[in-house]
């Protein structure tokens, strides 16, 4: 099955389930075709399955963190399209796998590095590998999904308990985004940032005060900007932060 010329095409990563489904929905609803990043194959189908209701939702094996699997994924896209129009960098951990909160101090460089694995290094694979099909369309747009976390400011580094780790990994993730701005910016490609604030999700034990829709919007937002839109900027709803 392949797209039609004239529609747009968008992958979200790390999309079978929370913000990231909610984002793969709304672009769906907007009349995209979605191709729903996740690393587990049954987890991924299911979501698919669910969103049809929502428009062309189709799923591809994706681990970010896997390089076969990215270039797999790129393959596998580039199949059933001769362009990418929106990449959402959405997958994210908050911690190491069976890790607990640890001040800075007490903090462990391999916990560290496997956080930056997927928030961070994984970011530039998955971006590098689709750009080619990026640089096709007429208007690109890259979204990571950051958090007021990442701010090194009042609003972020000095709110709640020092958590360095997923902090550092947004802020770094922040530089990133301002970066690949720069780089692109005599192309038609604009790479922003979202944070979509406190959602409920499983990510934080669904203890947030937002929706998983409400999260979203920010993200679907941006991926539809205007020639004229700004890049190279991190958003919470309609507002630039600052970082």
């Amino acid at each position: 099955m392949t797209t039609h010329a004239n529609k747009k095409t968008a992958l979200v990563t790390g999309a079978n389930k929370g913000i990231g489904k909610a984002i793969a929905a709304g672009l769906a609803r907007d009349g995209f075709t979605v191709f729903l990043g996740a690393r587990d194959s049954e987890k991924g189908h299911a979501a698919a399955a669910e969103l049809k209701a929502e428009g062309d939702v189709r799923f591809v094996l994706l681990d970010v963190t896997d390089s076969a699997s990215v270039q797999s994924a790129r393959e596998a896209i580039e199949s059933e399209t001769d362009r990418l129009d929106v990449l959402v960098n959405n997958a994210g951990i908050a911690s190491a796998p069976g890790s607990r909160f640890k001040e800075p101090a007490e903090e462990i460089a391999a916990s560290m590095r496997i956080v930056y694995e997927t928030n961070v290094f994984a970011v530039v694979a998955v971006t590098n590998a689709f750009m080619p099909l990026l640089l096709r369309s007429d208007a690109g747009r890259i979204v990571n999904v950051t958090s007021k976390r990442g701010s090194i400011g009042e609003e972020g580094a000095w709110v709640g308990r020092p958590n360095m780790t997923y902090s550092s990994s947004k802020t770094a993730l922040n530089a990133i985004t301002a970066h690949y701005a720069r780089s692109l910016s005599a192309t038609n490609i604009k790479v922003n940032g979202a944070a979509p604030g406190h959602v409920a999700t499983d990510f934080n034990g669904f203890r947030g005060t937002r929706t998983p829709d409400k999260g979203a919007e920010v993200a679907i937002r941006l991926a539809q900007l205007g020639k004229d839109g700004p890049t190279g900027v991190v958003f919470e709803d309609d507002q630039q932060l600052a970082w």
